[in-house]
């Protein structure tokens, strides 16, 4: 079995509800925290074997925010990516399933981590409004 080390641990500025991030995709900000994390630790992207993202609301943010945050990072397109939800243990749940592809000598190098951009949501309203209460 391997040995599993995090070598690095960023996250992006927290913002608010429409406030000054809200023109960011969730794409967009996830690879602006992988980039300067490959900045740092000088790993190659194509030593990357596998990209997970924790994504709670994908509504509105386009397919696979996995895969937006690894391509805009200069992970190459070969490498999966995907996105999973398991509500506020997302980001958590993706670090644990890197963990265990490493652990069983799955994978070398994963990325995992969580990205959620909530100005980008829709807004939706109950099916009564829709029809008329």
């Amino acid at each position: 079995m391997s040995k599993v080390y995090i070598v690095s641990a960023k996250r992006s500025a927290t913002g608010s509800f429409l406030g000054t991030l809200k023109n960011m995709s969730a794409g967009d900000l996830g690879a602006e925290v992988l980039k300067s994390i490959l900045l740092e630790t000088q790993i190659d992207p194509n030593e990357i074997d596998e990209v997970i993202m924790g994504n709670i609301l994908p509504a509105g943010q386009g397919q696979g925010v996995a895969r937006q945050v690894a391509i805009k990072a200069g992970v190459p397109v070969s490498v999966p990516a995907y996105s999973l939800n398991m509500a506020c243990g997302s980001g958590m749940k993706a670090v644990m399933n890197a963990y265990t592809s490493i652990k069983a000598g799955l994978h070398h190098c994963v990325v995992a981590g969580g990205v959620e951009i909530m100005s980008g949501s829709p807004y939706l309203l109950p099916k009564e409004v829709r029809s008329g209460y």
